[in-house]
């Protein structure tokens, strides 16, 4: 008689019953993918169906337990080159039906196995589309994972939900950014200096830049206006990060001398929040968000339509139709998601600054945006500015 195969640690793994509890109550059971234990964070959803590496270590998603709407993750492995930063920073992870075995050639280990080796409590087989379905009728909210001998009473396991922090009113750009200042050299002739202020910058973002002959230096989040200047910048940089913008006093003030100093300045994401608030404009809270790889965005100084990556629960509250008077000049809305209106863009049209809500670096996602980084470019190089939309 053939003796059974031995029981693999995935497989014991797969046997862990799990939970999820949302803090309006309600609950979904699976098993545990990952790590065991528990963990918390704000539920959010990510439309992507590929560039789930990038995904998970985005630090823009500190604290957040992200759900996948797409049924199959883990197809590809993990490998050593697609990772935004040093760790995975999502505070969960959920998914329909993971992959058993990873196929792909550049795959060094399974997703599983990664989310276990950095301690990521995740959540498999449960139904992700309800959950999803959940999440845009009721909006982002607290959400707690549970396995093992996490497993507890469910008021219990509902109460510590209830009791987690929000992420409204939280400021977690310093707990992701670099502490030390860094170099990212400019690929061939170098042709200007950018200073990056590292808000939860993704790698591929300094990268870009350096593709285009620029020597970015990278700053800690916490930097001072001086410390920027003392690489003597031809433009500055403010990168896409976690947390509520309405906590970044110190970052808005940074900004606003840079707009003093007249020069040149892009901002993604956190960025383009940030930026907003220093030309006087209020931010406040999505729904639930964009995320993903596939959203609709207009370039109103151009017309045209480019589907761009998101990862953002916050906007700036601007004016879409028409241009602003701001302590810097006037201003107006650039881009605008096709999707619910929100505002994707600023563009300063007596200031060389600008911004978008979205990553143009396509890690993951389509490069339809690249060509925000030449506007950047043409930017610092002198080149007149847009006067206004449409121009």
């Amino acid at each position: 008689m053939t003796a059974p195969a031995p029981t693999t640690q995935r497989q014991r793994r797969e046997r862990v019953p799990a939970v999820l509890v949302l803090e309006d109550g309600r609950t979904f059971r699976g098993q545990a993918y990952g790590a065991v234990g528990e963990t918390f964070g704000e539920a959010v959803f990510n439309t992507g169906m590929s560039g789930y590496q990038e995904t998970l270590t985005d630090p823009s998603y500190h604290r957040q337990v992200v759900v996948m709407t797409a049924p199959q993750i883990g197809n590809t492995g993990v490998n050593d080159e697609d990772p935004e930063s040093a760790r995975i920073w999502v505070a969960g992870y959920v998914v329909r039906d993971p992959a058993r075995i990873p196929s792909n050639w550049r795959s060094r280990r399974s997703l599983d196995e990664e989310l276990t080796t950095q301690g990521v409590v995740g959540i498999s087989g449960i139904d992700t589309r309800a959950l999803t379905r959940h999440l845009r009728e009721r909006g982002a909210m607290r959400v707690g994972i549970f396995s093992g001998e996490a497993l507890a009473d469910q008021a219990v396991l509902l109460a510590k939900v209830q009791a987690s922090p929000e992420m409204k009113g939280a400021d977690l750009c310093a707990e992701v950014a670099t502490t030390e200042k860094y170099v990212v050299p400019a690929v061939g002739t170098k042709k200007f200096t950018v200073a990056a202020l590292d808000l939860g910058i993704k790698a591929m973002t300094p990268q870009r830049m350096a593709e285009r002959g620029i020597e970015v230096h990278v700053f800690p989040a916490n930097s001072t206006l001086e410390e920027l200047y003392s690489v003597e910048p031809d433009g500055v940089f403010f990168s896409n990060g976690p947390g509520d913008p309405a906590t970044a006093d110190h970052q808005v003030a940074v900004a606003r001398g840079v707009l003093e100093r007249r020069t040149p300045f892009f901002g993604i994401c956190f960025g383009n929040q940030i930026l907003g608030r220093a030309l006087g404009f209020g931010t406040y809270k999505l729904k639930y968000g964009h995320r993903g790889i596939n959203q609709p965005v207009q370039d109103r100084t151009t017309g045209k339509v480019e589907v761009t990556a998101h990862n953002h629960g916050f906007a700036v509250q601007a004016p879409l139709d028409k241009v602003s008077d701001t302590p810097y000049g006037r201003a107006e809305v650039s881009h605008v998601c096709l999707n619910d209106d929100v505002v994707e863009g600023l563009h300063c049209l007596d200031t060389p600054a600008f911004s978008v809500q979205y990553h143009p670096e396509a890690a993951a996602g389509p490069h339809d945006a690249a060509y925000l980084f030449d506007r950047f470019v043409s930017l610092m190089a002198g080149a007149p500015a847009r006067t206004t939309a449409g121009s």
